[in-house]
């Protein structure tokens, strides 16, 4: 029987490699799923965005070791499976189809499928929401991410997004942050009294240009159901792309945590984590960190920012040696 009271895993995953999935992506592009270039986002269809480098695989094997008392662990897919996979009592593959209407598929774009994630039948109402390319690095404290009201967030180490209109040549995320605070600004100011339908002033939104570490999110289904119902246009904005848009929000890697940040649903924290963007020059040097620093870190995200390098470029093998370095078990989720 499900253990109600312990904290679930979500995955998002995806093979870029499979020619099936290739040829439906080809075809969806050719389609108009960006009904032009001028409406993708910046780096919203390279093949480092869909690239799968087994970052799941050891992802995994960091949660076997650092976090072994998880909850069930669900792995959202595009009619995809991880040949390496056990079909085990505490692992469900979870079909795009299965979530999200059959009229929205298919989609591409990250921040349009985790929209859905908290509909996840059976789902526990405490879950990590992971990226594939996040990693536990460190012993997980439940109490380092959850509070009895609500959850724990991190500011990223990137510099400040600019308090500007969206650009359309700004990154997803830069844009995400402009449009939730944006929002934020307009909605925040009152907050109607559901018994006697007055309007009570509440703090007006303080805006805090910076985006959110790449990080395992701490995530309370209940919460999501009601901003479901609170900004249904943001969710549908973020429901209408095939591909990701620069002008469209992203709600549970930026709306969220602001809102409940806001909301006193959620408090800042500082963690010891580590970003490894693989397209920098000084990836070497911050792989050389984190083969010295794995078991102190709360988290560490290796970033696919290789783009539409092949698949055996030195950056990607580099990254691959590192992990099976540091994270050399098996988890119980591998096929021997």
């Amino acid at each position: 029987m499900k253990n109600k009271e312990a904290v679930d895993i979500v995955y998002l995953w995806v093979d870029g490699s499979d020619p099936v999935w290739r040829l439906k992506r080809h075809r969806a592009m050719a389609l108009g799923g960006a009904a032009s270039d001028n409406d993708l986002a910046a780096f919203g269809n390279v093949e480092g965005r869909f690239r799968d480098n087994q970052e799941l695989r050891y992802s995994l094997r960091a949660l076997d070791r650092f976090f072994p008392e998880h909850g069930h662990v669900y792995i959202v897919t595009d009619g995809q499976v991880p040949d390496w996979l056990v079909t085990t009592p505490g692992v469900t593959v979870i079909d795009h189809c299965e979530l999200i209407p059959e009229s929205s598929l298919p989609t591409f774009d990250s921040g349009h499928i985790e929209t859905y994630i908290h509909r996840i039948p059976g789902l526990n109402e405490r879950y990590f929401y992971f990226n594939d390319d996040v990693f536990f690095g460190a012993p997980v404290r439940l109490s380092d991410w959850f509070w009895s009201e609500g959850v724990y967030a991190a500011w990223s180490d990137e510099p400040e997004v600019s308090d500007e209109a969206l650009r359309q040549d700004a990154t997803a995320l830069d844009n995400a942050c402009r449009l939730s605070i944006q929002w934020l600004t307009d909605n925040a100011q009152t907050n109607q009294d559901s018994d006697d339908m007055t309007c009570v002033a509440i703090e007006p939104y303080r805006a805090t240009f910076r985006t959110f570490a790449h990080a395992p999110r701490p995530m309370l289904r209940s919460m999501l159901f009601d901003l479901e119902a609170l900004v249904p246009e943001l969710f549908a904005m973020s429901r209408s792309t095939v591909f990701r848009a620069w002008d469209k929000p992203t709600i549970v890697s930026d709306f969220v945590l602001r809102w409940a940040l806001h909301n006193g649903l959620a408090r800042l924290r500082e963690y010891s984590h580590l970003h490894v963007s693989t397209g920098d020059t000084g990836e070497s040097l911050a792989l050389e960190q984190l083969r010295s620093r794995v078991g102190t870190l709360h988290f560490f995200c290796i970033n696919d920012t290789t783009d539409d390098a092949h698949h055996d470029d030195p950056r990607l093998t580099r990254v691959l040696a590192v992990l099976q370095q540091v994270l050399p078990a098996p988890s119980r989720f591998e096929r021997d």
